[in-house]
């Protein structure tokens, strides 16, 4: 059996009468990438802070790399890299002198051949005597990313790390996250994309306010949902009508459309088409899909509107 590389027990972080997080049980093994998956204000940064040591728990304990995660443990914040969501670059500084200066501040040698070397490894070689003003964001998240890897870590914490930035960029990035894994690195990131989830994670865990909902691979968590289909259509029937229809699970209105989840969708779109009929309504824009990660968060919670998907 792989090694833990990450180990929490009980964690814990109240602000005041909200509980950010609550109780939090977790174990993340060697060579896994992991995501923490959630809507905004669910606790998942929260979270993050507390395992990777910049913001005390209340309660609970914090294992990395074997090793207890303690304000003091500085040899092993060593062994770790950490992206937050809004790295703040030095305007002032090249990429390249970035690079130069975090691994003094690591306490290493890091030679301009190795900078230069880093910067490649994340597609930013034409950018190493740019200032962070002439790049782009996807170019400006690549480089915090290279200044999480400058002390080389096994470990390595990323908080939103494609947040805001548009699909090309954001793929790039996704492909550079996974030749992590490749070079035998732990990951553990946080995100509100379910894409991103599905396809960069060993496993995802669910987090809704402050508490893991779900974790497992994203196939084992879809195929926990069974039969249950998404149905997707315009039609101007009444809720109760909709409401009424056979194995229908749930049912959204989202403007003039209607998402439904349904357990049987053959019997379900029979009934809606005679109920349409008999009331002269057209159905239009039908669309079924199979379960996936949306579909479950959507029953555990409830809170689909705040998850993002990028339809491209």
């Amino acid at each position: 059996r792989q090694p833990q590389a990450i180990k929490v027990n009980g964690l814990r972080k109240s602000y005041g009468a909200n509980l950010a997080v609550a109780g939090l049980d977790l174990e993340v093994t060697a060579g896994e990438i992991f995501a923490l998956l959630g809507p905004n204000g669910a606790g998942k940064t929260t979270a993050l802070n507390m395992i990777y040591g910049l913001l005390a728990p209340d309660a609970g304990t914090v294992q990395l790399l074997g090793r207890p995660m303690t304000p003091g443990a500085q040899a092993l914040k060593a062994q770790i890299g950490v992206q937050l969501q809004a790295t703040s670059l030095l305007p002032e500084l090249t990429a390249l002198e970035q690079l130069l200066l975090f691994a003094r501040l690591y306490g290493q040698r890091l030679s301009r051949a190795e900078a230069l070397e880093l910067l490649a490894s994340v597609d930013l070689s034409a950018m190493a005597a740019a200032l962070p003003d002439k790049m782009s964001g996807g170019q400006q998240q690549r480089l915090a990313l290279a200044l999480a890897l400058v002390n080389d870590p096994a470990l390595i914490f990323l908080d939103e790390p494609t947040a805001g930035l548009d699909p090309a960029a954001r793929r790039d990035l996704w492909e550079l996250i996974r030749s992590l894994r490749r070079r035998g690195k732990t990951v553990l990131f946080t995100t509100h994309y379910l894409e991103e989830a599905e396809a960069l994670a060993d496993r995802v865990g669910i987090m809704d306010r402050g508490r893991l909902v779900a974790l497992d691979r994203p196939a084992a968590l879809t195929a926990s949902l069974g039969q249950l289909s998404t149905i997707q259509l315009t039609v101007a029937l009444t809720a109760a009508q909709i409401n009424a229809l056979p194995a229908v699970q749930l049912a959204r209105r989202e403007g003039e459309r209607w998402l439904l989840q349904s357990v049987d969708a053959p019997a379900t779109l029979s009934a809606l088409f005679a109920q349409a009929a008999a009331v002269g309504q057209p159905v239009a824009d039908l669309v079924v899909s199979q379960p996936k990660l949306e579909d479950l968060f959507l029953e555990l919670t409830g809170r689909s509107a705040q998850l993002e998907v990028n339809h491209e």
